[in-house]
């Protein structure tokens, strides 16, 4: 095994939307940063896809395999290269509502409350809107969440096939709304060319070691600090040691790498003297129905609409539905590519279409509901092996808000004579995964303190999707970015 012989500030594991933007928050302040990445660069093309290449599904699934809770083995759609999933994803930045910090009632159970609130990430949102340069449009949406300030740009221009679903939407009565999306002079905005590569370029002390698998955390003899971090780079063992380190690695693998780093002080694995680390594994449930576009267009549009009319409710159900957004043009959607079942049925609206024509003779519209914290929804490990024992729930809402859509497009919908076409994400759709190792104040019922940093180990943070209690019903990316700068500013102050 090798020692590194350079000492560190800061050790991050993972340059996703949590990784990326901290290393680039902690090296403008000067920090010694290294970060690890298991993954290498990749082209910009994975989140400007073409043509038809999202459908070739196998170019954007992590090269290993997990388990569900049968035994049976899939591969996971997630990214391992600098910038995460955040090369992959579709570029929404929504915030979470202000109700959604606090304990909501749903139909199959609660939602629990936030040891902190909408107004502690408040000023982070901003700060991350700016970083990410968000597009956007205040005003449109009744649940949206008070700004100090505007979208610092203004709101993707719609084509015109889907400005004419947001006219009859609106005659309908509903309230659709500028999908605030982050744009920059290459395409979407993302945690590599946002984050990681602009400290690089601009010559700050970060060190970025690609292809480099973290494999386990060492502590010192007390158990109450991580000592080094081990990792493995082609086919060698690396030890780094820093004064802090930050997991980063999404919220399933970051669970998985403490329950892997088991020791005598840490029998069930670091931090989890609560037994939650892995707990509470939370990704949304969601639905994609397909719409006949009513001119062909290119497929390779951004998404620039959303409805959330149904987030908190109707008159005929009084709990939380969930959030409806266009997915863009289809071809360019990954997430999508988990349905091609669906592209076969839409087939028989317009028989004799190719795959290509076909994408591109339809619009997709992605469906969201909260799923709700369970503490046998978890990520175990059994050697190498990584095991996702997942049950979806708050099922009967996510039906309504399917049944609720399926009625707007048949009353605004005429050129597809009532059909539309939809399949929900399997579990190897492990988008907007969180929960994992949750923050809170009480020990005994959090892996993480307020801070993110674990309440078992004073040097370990994580600042991926793992702090969240509860899922909401909207993209956690922008959360994600906005907490990785509050918890930046913290360790700033700390290393000072």
């Amino acid at each position: 095994m090798i020692i590194d012989d350079r000492f560190y500030d800061v050790i991050i594991v993972g340059t996703g939307a949590g990784g990326g933007t901290i290393a680039r928050k902690l090296a403008e302040a000067g920090k010694k940063i290294l970060v690890l990445e298991r993954g290498e660069f990749t082209e910009k093309e994975s989140s400007e896809l073409i043509e038809v290449e999202v459908f070739k599904k196998e170019d954007y699934h992590a090269p290993e395999q997990w388990y569900d809770r049968e035994g049976e083995p899939f591969s996971p759609q997630t990214s391992y290269c600098v910038g995460g999933n955040t090369k992959i994803y579709s570029g929404a930045l929504l915030r979470l509502r202000e109700q959604d910090f606090e304990r909501v009632p749903h139909q199959e159970g609660i939602s629990p409350e936030w040891g902190l609130k909408y107004q502690d990430f408040e000023p982070y949102y901003s700060k991350a809107e700016k970083l990410y340069r968000a597009h956007g449009k205040a005003g449109d949406d009744p649940t949206e969440p008070p700004r100090s300030e505007d979208y610092p740009l203004s709101p993707v221009e719609r084509i015109p096939q889907i400005q004419e679903i947001s006219d009859r939407i609106s005659q309908y009565g509903l309230h659709p709304a500028y999908l605030p999306i982050g744009i920059g002079d290459e395409g979407r905005t993302d945690a590599e060319d946002t984050g990681v590569s602009p400290a690089i370029r601009a010559g700050h002390d970060i060190t970025l070691k690609t292809s480099a698998k973290v494999v386990a955390l060492h502590t010192n003899p007390s158990g109450r600090e991580v000592k080094a971090v081990e990792a493995q780079i082609k086919g060698q063992s690396y030890l780094f040691i820093g004064h802090i380190v930050v997991l980063a690695c999404g919220a399933i693998n970051s669970a998985a790498l403490l329950l892997r780093s088991a020791n005598e002080k840490h029998p069930q694995g670091l931090a989890n003297s609560s037994d939650l680390v892995g707990r509470n594994l939370m990704k949304h449930l969601m639905t994609v129905i397909l719409q006949k576009s009513p001119q062909p267009n290119s497929g390779l549009f951004q998404p620039t609409l959303y409805i959330n009319d149904f987030y908190w409710g109707d008159a005929d159900f009084s709990y939380p539905m969930g959030h409806i957004q266009d997915s863009g043009g289809i071809l360019q959607d990954v997430i999508f590519s988990e349905s091609p079942p669906i592209l076969s049925v839409a087939a028989k609206l317009m028989p004799g279409f190719s795959l290509k024509q076909l994408a591109k003779r339809s619009l997709g519209w992605w469906l969201q509901t909260e799923d709700l914290p369970d503490p046998n929804n978890r990520v175990t490990v059994k050697g190498e092996k990584l095991y996702l024992n997942y049950t979806p729930n708050n099922l009967e809402a996510h039906d309504r808000l399917l049944y609720r859509w399926q009625e707007v497009l048949k009353a605004t919908d005429k050129q597809s004579r009532g059909i539309h076409p939809y399949g929900s994400s399997p579990i190897s759709v492990v988008a907007h995964q969180c929960g994992t190792c949750c923050f809170g104040s009480n020990p005994k019922s959090s892996v993480l303190d307020l801070n993110c940093r674990t309440h078992d180990l004073d040097n370990l943070y994580v600042v991926d999707g793992s702090f969240f209690p509860s899922s909401a019903a909207v993209s956690p990316v922008l959360t994600i970015i906005a907490n990785a700068l509050r918890v930046g500013d913290l360790l700033i102050e700390r290393l000072s």
